[in-house]
C-alpha cells in the first residue's frame, strides 16, 4: 500500500506547514491520520463556520475564507475615523485515491474548523489476520 500521507501532503508537507514565512496570512493547521480517516483541523479564532467555503475540485480539497469589517467613528456628519479591515486565506490539499470524497464531513466548534475525510475501505488499516497452515 503506497504511502498515504505521502500521496495526501505531498513530500514537501512539513517544510510547507511548519516552515511558513512569518508574513503568511494562513491559519495554522493540524493533520491526523486514524485508522477509519484522514483529518485536519483549521485555527481560525474569529471566525464563524458562514465565514468558511470548502471546495471539492478535482480531487483538491480547498479551504477558504474571506471577511471584511470596518470601524467608523463620527463625529456628527463627519467621519473623523476609519478603519478597515480585510482577512482572507486559502488553503488547499491534494486528496489521496484511498478517500471517500462522498463522505468528507466538516464541523465548527470554537474557532477551531475539523474537517473528517474518510478512507474507502480498502484504504483502512486491517489487523492482521491468522493464516492457517494445512
Amino acid at each position: 500500500m503506497p504511502n498515504l500521507f505521502d500521496d495526501f501532503f505531498g513530500r514537501n508537507f512539513w517544510n510547507d506547514v511548519f516552515e511558513k514565512p512569518e508574513w503568511s496570512s494562513s491559519p495554522a493547521v493540524n493533520v491526523y491520520e486514524h485508522k477509519e480517516d484522514f483529518e485536519i483541523e483549521v485555527a481560525a479564532p474569529g471566525l464563524d463556520k458562514k465565514d468558511f467555503h470548502i471546495d471539492l475540485k478535482d480531487n483538491v480539497l480547498t479551504v477558504s475564507s474571506q471577511k471584511k469589517e470596518q470601524k467608523e467613528e463620527k463625529d456628527g456628519e463627519k467621519i473623523v475615523f476609519s478603519e478597515f479591515n480585510y482577512s482572507s486565506f486559502s488553503r488547499s490539499f491534494r486528496l489521496p485515491e484511498g478517500v471517500d470524497a462522498n463522505k468528507i464531513k466538516a464541523k465548527h466548534k470554537d474557532g477551531i474548523l475539523t474537517i473528517l475525510l474518510p478512507k474507502r475501505e480498502e484504504y483502512k488499516e486491517h489487523a492482521p489476520r491468522m493464516i492457517d497452515i494445512s
